[in-house]
């Protein structure tokens, strides 16, 4: 198992388009990705989880991956978080 704690700075916290992004990105991995903040600990690849959790702006948040892919699982979340939960994808389209 594999964990690291990363505060959040994305405005507004994870609400429901940031948390889209952050679940999607965990989906993508076999590992069993959860985290912890506050005294709420859940699936980061339950929307309603993430939501529920009512995560803001500065709070932190510990993620524990752990599986085959763990690393590389910690890795995306952590990037996906550090690159501010846009959808990138969503984000290119808009542009077109």
């Amino acid at each position: 198992m594999v964990s690291a704690t990363v505060k959040i700075e994305t405005g507004g916290g994870l609400h429901l388009r940031p948390t889209g992004v952050l679940c999607n990105t965990a989906i993508k991995y076999k590992s069993t990705i959860r985290f912890q903040t506050r005294d709420v600990t859940a699936s980061a690849k339950s929307v309603l989880s993430v939501l529920g959790a009512c995560i803001r702006p500065g709070d932190e948040v510990t993620f524990f991956c752990e599986g085959e892919d763990e690393e590389e699982a910690l890795n995306g979340i952590l990037e996906v978080i550090r690159n501010g939960l846009r959808d990138e994808e969503n984000e290119k389209k808009e542009l077109d």
